[in-house]
């Protein structure tokens, strides 16, 4: 029996982990989709296989294990990796591994319940991930003698091709997180894989947002006609909303380079910026003595501060430097505002996060040492109760400690716990000013979004038509006698606004956070960042 494995390319330089894929046990196949990184726990891997079967009616599973030695040395990984078919229930378990430079691989498979184990004969094919996505497999030509045979081979093949095309959810995966799962496989398109596109790409969100009215003209300027009443309000609606964008977008260019307004905006900006640089230094002074009348760590207060200081004075020295340059860039940036009013406010955002990038280091700093020590604390506060953090199985289990590892444990514990005051008063002051900035910049994108999914069309229409959108009907007697038929007038009754917004409103990318009041204030508290403009991914955390 033969068994054709067909093997994703662009997964060859892929780090040690399990196969994700499709068997077909019709044709003894098996298609690797991707290759799930170690370390990983099972369980997450199960629910987003799971997750990715019901968006794609695609029997995906774990096939196998993959090895590459040139990246892991370590025969333990290796040993792991052959236990992990007792936990993916799948026969035959495929196991690849790639040594070195060599050109050859090993692949072999191993029959868990089978008692008399066949030797089966292995074709491993490569084949272009990105290429078979995208390509349109067309039924051979019933020309040649042979056509029954071709047509087996075609139908064959064609199993291949919609595994590959109906599993696109795994190859589009969130631009900013990639969640628990570390996954190799092909992504987008060629051009944004180049490092600086891809970071400006995702980080931007004037990208994000060029992005979205690209989508909105590809939406426009298609020549498919509309087959339902609701597709034909959501393009007379995109429509519109890009309409009114791009007219209030001139407007304000236009009021921008009257009398000189940008010239300005330049020269205000130094000093607000110098302003606001005082201000912080100000504060690390004060946070240097004794705040509030607190006893702090003198030693690492002052490191803290003259760290924190010194980055001060480098963000001052850059903003002079860019200073002879500042109102060229905004005569050019201010042009963008022909394209809509929506991209010249992404833009301000963005420059708002440029502006303040000296506070989101002096958050991610604070937050980075004070979430060292908390998670220090917390694991030697379970050394004391004889307990460790078992990671494989995410849970508490107990364990026993000898004298030496609870006199070490004691003293560090004694030593973060002194030193934990000061460094969350930074944490704190810190946070409090990065949180300033993201509610500015989250009214921003609120106001965005408001302009992206309000259905201008659809609430003009209910306007100026109300009968056009029709909640129902209203029957008023015009005429009730005895002898004589009863004269009924019907009247529509159209949909409230309310309704017309929620009916027709247009989707946006929601830059805004999903985390919950609760899952806010828990990271908070432990000091794990947060990236509130970011996109969530379809994954859980």
């Amino acid at each position: 029996m033969v068994l054709k494995v067909f093997f994703p390319s662009c997964c060859s330089s892929a780090e040690s982990g399990i196969l994700i894929g499709r068997w077909i046990s019709e044709q003894s196949s098996a298609v690797i989709l991707a290759v799930v990184h170690f370390p990983f726990i099972p369980v997450q891997v199960k629910q987003y296989l799971s997750e990715v079967q019901r968006v794609t009616k695609v029997s995906v599973s774990v096939l196998g294990s993959w090895s590459n030695s040139k990246l892991e040395k370590e025969e333990s990984l290796s040993e792991f990796l052959e236990d992990l078919g007792t936990i993916f229930s799948h026969e035959p378990w495929i196991q690849i591994s790639k040594e070195g430079d060599s050109k050859f691989w090993s692949c072999s498979t191993l029959q868990k319940h089978s008692n008399n184990p066949k030797e089966e004969e292995i074709i491993l094919v490569y084949y272009d991930q990105r290429k078979v996505m995208l390509s349109h497999l067309h039924p051979p030509l019933d020309t040649a003698t042979s056509a029954d045979h071709k047509a087996d081979d075609a139908s064959k093949l064609s199993a291949i091709f919609d595994t590959v095309a109906k599993s696109k959810i795994l190859f589009m995966t969130d631009r900013y997180d990639d969640g628990p799962l570390k996954l190799t496989h092909c992504c987008r398109s060629r051009v944004l894989k180049f490092w600086p596109l891809s970071f400006l790409w995702s980080k931007l969100s004037t990208c994000e947002q060029l992005g979205h009215r690209l989508q909105h003209l590809q939406v426009i300027s298609s020549n498919k006609k509309a087959q339902t009443q609701t597709q034909l309000m959501r393009k007379a609606n995109i429509f519109v909303s890009l309409l009114i964008d791009v007219a209030l977008g001139i407007l304000l260019m236009s009021w921008l380079y009257r009398k000189n307004r940008i010239g300005h905006l330049a020269d205000t900006l130094i000093p607000v910026a110098d302003h606001v640089a005082e201000e912080l230094q100000d504060l690390l002074q004060w946070l240097m003595g004794a705040p509030a009348g607190l006893k702090m760590n003198r030693a690492l207060d002052q490191v803290l501060g003259r760290f924190f200081l010194y980055h001060i004075h480098l963000w001052i020295s850059y903003i002079h430097l860019m200073s002879p340059f500042i109102e060229m860039i905004l005569w050019y940036v201010g042009l963008s505002a022909c394209l809509g009013l929506t991209v010249a406010l992404c833009i301000l955002s963005d420059i708002i996060a440029l502006l303040t990038f000296h506070i989101y280091c002096f958050y991610v700093y604070g937050a980075r040492l004070y979430c060292l020590k908390i998670y220090g604390l917390s694991s030697l506060w379970r050394l004391f109760r004889g307990k460790k953090w078992n990671v494989l199985r995410q849970r508490v289990d107990s364990c026993s400690y000898d004298l030496d590892q609870l006199f070490i444990g004691t003293l560090l514990f004694t030593i973060l716990l002194f030193l934990l005051p000061t460094t969350a008063l930074y944490y704190l002051v810190f946070t409090l000013l990065r949180l300033l900035v993201v509610i500015v910049q989250g009214l921003i994108h609120l106001l965005v979004d408001l302009i992206d999914s309000l259905p201008l069309y659809s609430i003009i229409l209910r306007l100026c038509r109300s009968y056009r959108l029709a909640a129902g009907v209203k029957f008023r007697v015009l005429e009730q006698q005895d002898g004589k038929p009863l004269r009924l007038l019907m009247q529509i009754n159209p949909l409230s606004y309310g309704s017309v917004v929620q009916t027709y409103r247009l989707p946006t990318y929601s830059c805004y956070p999903k985390d919950s009041w609760t899952s806010l204030c828990k990271k908070l508290f432990l000091g794990e960042l947060i990236y509130p403009w970011k996109h969530k991914g379809e994954k859980q955390d």
